[in-house]
């Protein structure tokens, strides 16, 4: 044999005897992958399944009854028993019924099994009481002592007691008691009402509300900025309350509380300070501007803190303002919330005043409250007017300067006018700590409506 040949055929078999092993190796990584990716197909399988089991309570959906798709947790009717629900429905209206009285989403899900620690676990079961609730299988009750309702103030079928954390976790749910009696509309009524404020008002508020949200880097808000501008400038100049807006528009009373709060303080920021306000005026051109004190009436608290609220003029508790407006009765600022009690003239030289009106080269027209503010006979700042007493008679030259006066100060109180057409001044309901952000907002807001 010839061993060239011989060596040739040698060193081929050691070539294949080299890639068979290398084939080996590679076909035992290939196997190896394909039986994870077996193990991880198997795997997400089953968290889909998981997944797909949790999200069906949330979102049940239609069932076929004959071809037609039907609701799987139908509104309750007289004629209709329990046994139309879903097992797991059946079981926790069981566990509801058999409870000794309303009872919380975590107590339904200890007897049910249900590891309640675990959010993700509890809140689909939360999910379906409010859907029982919702379709008047079950009463919510609000937060607060727990009862039973009287058999003969019992509400009819499918009524919902909402409270105000409807779906929080301090809930508590009650059966609906049998009755042969129809089910009536529980339906909230929704009425509409013209909001007379300019476009121009509301396309400011929602504009504000766009740069803000824009700031803060916020998503969404579950209403448009322009809806939510119309839902507070309705709270602000009807006096709507909170949870009537909050009804008619399918959102939560805190939210519009929210929102309400969020918006004064924005407009509250766009108010211009004292000094601003002044040269302001002294640009344009103007020699004086007016001066007035009021007083915002508030709800009467208890406490001894409160009787500093109270004021003795007006006989009735309330907040105290100094307000200033140019010679046509356009208010330029207000002041901070003071105590009822408070006089025009004590406000007047907290606020320095004086030294602004100075600093300007400004005067001030004002009634007799000021009088005493501004001691210098030859040169005065603050005008007043003449005061008579029983040992000093006004002559005719006083009483004609006194008309005088009266007429050149008629434009603040048209300035005051303005500003309490917006009803939510009618009575403060709010915290007074809120009331000077409220006025300045509701400056602005004037500024807008008045200047248009």
């Amino acid at each position: 044999m010839d061993p060239e040949l011989l060596e040739r055929i040698t060193a081929r078999r050691a070539e294949l005897d080299d890639l068979e092993k290398h084939l080996a190796k590679h076909l035992a990584e290939v196997r190896a992958e394909r039986d994870e990716l077996a193990v991880a197909e198997r795997v997400l399988e089953r968290m889909s399944e998981q997944i797909a089991n949790e999200r069906a309570p949330a979102a049940p959906a239609p069932g076929q009854v004959g071809g037609r798709a039907v609701m799987l947790i139908p509104h309750r009717t007289p004629d209709m028993d329990e046994t139309m629900l879903p097992p797991d429905y059946q079981r926790i209206l069981a566990v509801v019924r058999q409870a000794a009285g309303p009872v919380m989403a975590r107590q339904v899900g200890d007897v049910l099994g249900i590891d309640v620690s675990v959010r993700s676990k509890l809140e689909p079961l939360r999910g379906k009481l409010v859907r029982l609730v919702d379709r008047g299988w079950l009463h919510k009750l609000p937060d607060g002592p727990v009862h039973h309702p009287p058999v003969t103030r019992d509400p009819p079928p499918g009524t919902v007691r909402r409270g105000r954390n409807r779906g929080a976790p301090g809930g508590r749910w009650n059966c609906v008691t049998k009755t042969k009696k129809h089910a009536e509309d529980t339906c909230p009524l929704v009425y509409q009402c013209r909001l007379p404020l300019s476009t121009r008002t509301v396309n400011h508020l929602a504009d504000l509300l766009r740069r803000h949200l824009k700031v803060i880097r916020s998503r969404w808000r579950i209403l448009p900025p322009g809806k939510i501008a119309v839902i507070v400038l309705a709270v602000l100049r009807h006096d709507q309350r909170l949870a009537d807006m909050a009804g008619g528009n399918n959102v939560s009373e805190s939210t519009v509380r929210r929102w309400r709060d969020e918006l004064i303080t924005l407009l509250a920021a766009q108010a211009p300070g004292l000094d601003r306000a002044l040269k302001k005026v002294a640009r344009q051109g103007g020699e004086v501007v007016l001066i007035d004190g009021t007083l915002i009436a508030t709800q009467r608290r208890t406490g001894k803190g409160d009787r500093r609220n109270y004021s003795g003029k007006h006989h009735h508790h309330g907040l105290h303002f100094l307000a200033l407006t140019n010679e046509r009765g356009r208010l330029i600022w207000i002041s901070a919330a003071r105590p009822g009690r408070t006089h025009d003239n004590t406000a007047a030289r907290q606020d320095h005043i004086l030294a602004h009106l100075r600093a300007a080269g400004l005067g001030a027209l004002a009634d007799l409250g000021f009088r005493g503010l501004d001691n210098d006979v030859l040169d005065p700042v603050i005008v007043t007017g003449f005061h008579a007493s029983r040992t000093h008679k006004l002559t005719p030259a006083e009483k004609t300067a006194n008309r005088v006066l009266a007429v050149g100060r008629a434009p603040v109180e048209h300035g005051f006018a303005h500003l309490k057409n917006w009803r939510i001044l009618t009575k403060l309901r709010t915290d007074p700590a809120h009331a000077t952000h409220l006025l300045r907002a509701l400056l602005v807001l004037t500024n807008l409506e008045v200047n248009r």
